[in-house]
């Protein structure tokens, strides 16, 4: 598969170098480079990128900055000579830090890093199906039949157009296995199918006659999404 990237650096050697990097792998596509946060920031919303190589000190907008204004869905490697930024930038859910300098070797393995998780999302948001342990067997449940999913004590309750089905599956492992865009986090014991949604109104999602709250915490998230859809 092909991997479209850019390069977020001021520095222009670190640059250089790593789009020497970039073009010695045939499978990676390097779309743009930018050595400030600004420019990357107006071109990953308006393009389809798959990985940026992202640099941490720059100026007017750092890499961490960047990175916590929520626009950017592709996997980040962070390339930078700070090591104190590491569990910073893992808190960010990025995919690998490459720590200045680093070899080839070792930008082999975080770009393997990406290709790995860029296929497991390709298996996600083609997954069509899915099944959970209920009781003493494994039962198969449709994606498209799922209206949402309630968090109950320790158990969680699928709701399907036809069923019920309650699971001690956690909603960790439901985000894990199902793909957002199509059911999504809205609150601490909410999932739901966005395509089943009658109406939304301020904080209230509404699914034939049931009431499901949006909690702050997924609120951006879930408007974006709706916004998208």
């Amino acid at each position: 598969m092909k991997i479209s990237c850019v390069i977020v650096e001021d520095e222009p050697l670190a640059a250089e170098r790593l789009k020497n990097y970039v073009l010695k792998l045939p499978y990676l596509q390097l779309l743009s480079s930018f050595d400030n946060g600004i420019d990357a920031l107006a071109y990953i919303k308006s393009n389809r990128v798959d990985l940026i190589f992202l640099d941490i000190n720059m100026t007017a907008l750092s890499g961490i900055q960047l990175l916590e204004t929520k626009a950017i869905s592709s996997e980040v490697i962070i390339t930078t000579a700070y090591q104190e930024y590491a569990l910073k930038g893992f808190d960010l859910k990025v995919t690998d830090y490459l720590l200045k300098p680093f070899t080839f070797e070792r930008f082999i393995q975080a770009v393997e890093r990406v290709q790995k998780a860029l296929e497991k999302n390709i298996a996600v948001s083609e997954r069509k199906s899915f099944f959970v342990k209920t009781e003493y067997r494994f039962e198969k449940i449709l994606l498209d039949e799922v209206l949402y999913i309630e968090g109950m004590r320790d158990y969680r309750r699928i709701v399907t157009v036809s069923k019920k089905i309650m699971t001690l599956h956690t909603f960790t492992a439901f985000e894990a296995i199902l793909p957002h865009e199509v059911i999504c986090r809205v609150h601490k014991s909410y999932m739901v199918a966005v395509d089943k949604i009658n109406t939304v109104e301020k904080d209230i999602i509404r699914i034939g006659n049931i009431e499901i709250p949006i909690s702050e915490t997924y609120r951006k998230a879930f408007f974006e999404l709706i916004r998208n859809s």
